[in-house]
């Protein structure tokens, strides 16, 4: 016959291992036990690297881990993009995935090493950004353009003398660029950076002439006095910048839209009880008022959906996005 308290001990240990099998992948692995990387696939100083930088002190409180940006640039945003598709799916290699990334990329590049949509795991939409067309304060005043409606003018009478940054082919920035040159009937030479902050730093020296950058990484040279924002790429007026007007509105182009996106991404195959556990503790984190009005304050709107929203939002952009880059031209081998 069994002890009365052989038997508990014995129940007890069932009892314990049925509680354990019925644990999710994450709780049984105690994810997560080691630091976390999120990958930013730019060079540090764009709106890419200041959102992952925004939200990744918050997660590092949340789950008691340290949550490190790691920037990886390179082939607009490809490079780091490939290193977190071929990470392995345990959660402990994420991307700051973009509108280059996961909505253009795959209708520029003829070849990727990647799936945009098959190799990730949608986590959550961070954020939604408006570019802002920016000069020069200084050059913009010599050229006498105080408007869409004078660059237009300028870059008609002087086709192919002005010099147009972006952070990268296929980025967000150079397609609104090439939007904005479709549609007005212009002519810009286009530069490709390695990322917002390098473009940025010639835009300020006056080696380049516009930009149509990202708003929160232009926001600090706009309040400084060093960029002139001539307008905002959205379809409606940007809380951040109210007197300043949309493309639309300067330059009488109706339906202009060129708006840019930030979310984290996991490697496909990531265990779902992790994505949902960074997707929830990453919305908290945007609906504190502290990171809200931060972000706010720069122009970029948080968002923290779930993964299947966001997965859908992926999906509608590469979408919209494709014919712009067949209208555009533009295609790299």
């Amino acid at each position: 016959m069994t002890h009365p308290l052989n038997r508990r001990l014995v129940l007890g240990a069932i009892a314990a291992a049925a509680g354990c099998a019925a644990l999710p992948v994450a709780a049984q692995s105690g994810w997560p036990n080691k630091p976390v990387k999120i990958v930013v696939p730019f060079p540090a100083g764009g709106t890419t690297d200041i959102l992952a930088r925004a939200i990744a002190p918050e997660l590092s409180k949340a789950f008691g881990q340290q949550f490190i940006v790691d920037n990886r640039g390179g082939a607009g945003g490809n490079v780091g993009s490939d290193i977190v598709a071929k990470s392995a799916p345990d959660g402990y290699t994420l991307l700051m995935g973009t509108v280059g990334t996961h909505g253009i990329n795959r209708a520029l590049y003829s070849k990727l090493s990647f799936d945009p949509i098959k190799d990730f795991a949608p986590i959550t939409l961070v954020a939604g950004v408006p570019n802002v067309m920016v000069m020069p304060a200084e050059k913009a005043k010599s050229m006498g353009i105080n408007t869409v409606a004078d660059f237009i003018k300028y870059a008609k009478a002087n086709p192919g003398k002005l010099n147009m940054a972006s952070s990268g082919n296929g980025t967000s920035i150079h397609m609104a660029g090439e939007l904005f040159k479709s549609m007005t009937g212009t002519y810009m030479v286009h530069f490709p950076y390695r990322g917002s902050g390098p473009a940025m730093l010639d835009l300020v020296g006056g080696t380049m002439d516009v930009m149509f950058d990202n708003l929160p990484s232009s926001m600090p040279q706009i309040k400084a006095g060093k960029l002139k924002a001539l307008a905002v790429t959205s379809l409606k007026r940007s809380e951040a910048l109210p007197d300043v007007p949309t493309v639309a509105e300067a330059a009488g182009l109706k339906g202009f839209d060129a708006t840019s996106w930030f979310g984290l991404l996991a490697p496909a195959g990531t265990p779902p009880d992790i994505v949902s556990r960074i997707q929830q503790e990453t919305a908290k984190a945007l609906n504190t008022p502290a990171i809200k009005e931060k972000l706010l304050s720069q122009g970029a709107i948080p968002s923290g959906n779930t993964p299947a929203e966001f997965a859908r939002h992926i999906e509608a952009e590469h979408k919209k996005w494709a014919p712009v880059v067949k209208t555009s031209g533009a295609k790299i081998d």
